[in-house]
């Protein structure tokens, strides 16, 4: 009889999970879900950028002038870590244009904020400036140094909708603890 009651046991098991699958398929074939991806949504980023420009040692730049349907997705300043200033964008196609701005070692800088994408041959000028880019195999860049300060134009996007950033932007310098600008 010992022998009899431990089979019961297992048999008891896997008729309940089997039961357990039933009921959780069931549920998965006949609750709706809808299969397609939300873009994020958007933020307003007027408060972390004029923060960020009082606090940086260095014009911070942001885009001026894109159309309604790039959206800003993400914004950050930190101060402690080589005054970094990223503002994440979302493309009317969906992909991604980060902005990025370091004082940090450019090579350790550009390395992070493009990730890991090599410098190529080619240098663009845009408003004047010239920006060297780069190509990885999750992200394109386009670099420029300015004084001590680094700004990366890098995402999943077209060369092209980088250039179209990297001519939006506009920086202005850094203010005083009044407000003013230096």
């Amino acid at each position: 009889m010992a022998g009899m009651k431990g089979k019961q046991t297992v048999k008891d098991m896997i008729l309940s999970m089997a039961a357990i699958g039933i009921v959780v398929a069931g549920i998965y074939v006949f609750i709706p879900h809808d299969g397609t991806e939300r873009p994020p949504e958007a933020i307003s980023y007027d408060v972390e950028l004029s923060t960020a420009r009082r606090a940086a040692s260095y014009p911070i730049a942001a885009p001026v002038g894109l159309p309604d349907d790039w959206r800003a997705t993400t914004v950050r300043y930190k101060g402690d870590d080589g005054e970094r200033w990223h503002l994440g964008l979302h493309t009317p196609d969906g992909k991604y244009v980060g902005v990025e701005q370091s004082v940090d070692k450019p090579e350790r800088f550009i390395k992070e904020a493009t990730q890991n994408a090599e410098a190529t041959e080619i240098t663009q000028t845009i408003k004047g400036e010239p920006w060297k880019r780069y190509e990885g195999e999750r992200y394109d860049a386009l670099v420029r140094q300015d004084g001590d300060a680094t700004t990366v134009v890098t995402g999943s996007a077209s060369i092209g909708q980088l250039s179209k950033v990297a001519a939006a932007l506009e920086t202005a310098p850094p203010e005083d603890a009044e407000g003013r600008a230096s």
